[in-house]
Order: C-alpha cells, then sequence, then structure tokens
C-alpha cells in the first residue's frame, strides 16, 4: 500500500470525527464560533481529501506531486483556513460560552 495513501487514511478518521463533532454543535448552538469551527474542520477534512486524491492518483490533470500544481495550493489554502479558522471558532466558544 502506498504510504501517502495509508497516511491520509488515517488522518481522515480524526478529522471527520472533528467535522461530526462540530456539525452537532452548531446544529445545537448557532453562532460565529461554531460556525468558524464548522469551516475550519470542513478545511481540514479538504487538506486529508486532497492527499488522499494525491495518492490514489484521482485528477491527473493537476500533475500531483510536482510544483505549482494546482492540488498543492488547495491543500495550502485549505490548511491555512482550517488551522485558523478552527481555533479561533474554539477560542470564541470557549469564551462566550454560558455557565449555569
Amino acid at each position: 500500500m502506498n504510504m501517502t495513501l495509508l497516511k491520509a487514511l488515517i488522518a481522515l478518521v480524526p478529522a471527520s470525527r472533528l467535522l461530526s463533532g462540530s456539525a452537532i454543535l452548531f446544529s445545537r448552538r448557532r453562532g460565529v464560533s461554531t460556525f468558524l469551527q464548522q469551516l475550519g474542520e470542513g478545511a481540514l477534512v479538504v487538506v486529508v481529501l486532497t492527499h488522499v486524491s494525491k495518492a490514489i492518483h484521482l485528477f491527473p490533470w493537476m500533475n500531483w506531486g510536482l510544483e505549482d500544481n494546482p492540488g498543492h495550493y488547495l491543500g495550502l489554502r485549505s490548511a491555512v483556513l482550517g488551522l485558523t479558522s478552527f481555533p479561533i471558532g474554539y477560542l470564541l466558544c470557549a469564551l462566550t460560552k454560558r455557565h449555569p
């Protein structure tokens, strides 16, 4: 088995669990903080799916593995979006949480 595919499939498990957890949180408590968490997790799942696509050569026209290809920039932008919006949303959620 391809190591890139194995790593991507392993990373898909926690990413999809976090995505489902943030979706449940968003459905119960709608707000900017939960939306940012949902957006960030969705972006991180896109990063993992780009690695899966790269490993199985799903879109050969994207020239996976080469410098300056569309898949590289898709993964990079999704990673930046996910690694900024999810922690900001989590922090906002923690700061605005009402305690009884």
